[in-house]
Parts: C-alpha cells; structure tokens; sequence
C-alpha cells in the first residue's frame, strides 16, 4: 500500500482526527472527522466562515492526530485549497451526513489537501514508521 494510502485508511478507519492550527500563536485544536482520497492528495473539509478556515488561511501549517487500534498517527504539513466541484461532491458523497449544512455549489464548502506532508505512525511496542506525500 502507498504512504498516502496507508495514511487515508487510518485516518478513515479512526473516524475522528484531530486537526491543530495556530491562531496568534496560541495552538487551536479540534475534532474533524472528514478525509478523502482523490486524485492522488489526501483532502479535509471544512466551513469558509468557521476560525478554522480562517486559521489556514492565515497559516496553511497544520498538524492531525489520530488513535485507532492501539496506534496513534500524526501528519503535519500545508493545507492547499481546492475549489475544484468536482472534489467537493466527491467529499459530500463520501460523508453524506455533511449534505444537511454544505453543497458542492455553495460559498462556504472548503476542501483542503495535503502538501509537503510528513505522516508518522507510532505506537507504545513498536517503531516509529515514517511516510513523505
């Protein structure tokens, strides 16, 4: 399985992540429960008019954390926006209960993929593993 794969699968299979931003340089944190593979990137979602969104905005630097089985990930890197239709739909389909609150053709829809990402696996028995996507 490829990095970003193995990194979707987990983050897919936890349900719920945590995403840290920065606003004024005190560290802002939230549950996010959204992740999409397409085209190759891995994309988060969010609201145009929530802090979040305006947190990357300001500082694109963001680091997600999520335990499943015992195992716990990290990722840190840049989070790009997308405005693309067509992977706003395909985050809508994936996650259909956002369907009450954002469409793929409204303002506030936002999704975001990864670069220059660094994503480590980690667990209290084994070693560390480290991915780049």
């Amino acid at each position: 399985m490829e990095g970003i794969e193995k990194v979707f699968q987990f983050l897919d299979e936890a349900g719920t992540y945590y995403l840290a931003t920065v606003e004024g340089g005190q560290p802002r944190v939230r549950p996010f429960g959204t992740a999409l593979l397409y085209g190759g990137k891995l994309y988060i979602q969010t609201g145009k008019v929530k802090n979040v969104s305006k947190q990357i905005a300001a500082n694109p630097k963001v680091e997600v954390c999520a335990f499943h089985n015992g195992k716990w990930l990290r990722v840190a890197g840049e989070l790009v926006n997308d405005d693309s239709r067509e992977v706003k739909q395909a985050m809508l389909d994936k996650n259909p209960s956002l369907k009450a609150m954002y469409s793929a053709d409204d303002d506030n829809t936002q999704v975001l993929y990864f670069q220059n990402a660094e994503a480590t696996f980690s667990s209290f028995t084994e070693a560390p593993e480290t991915l780049r996507f």
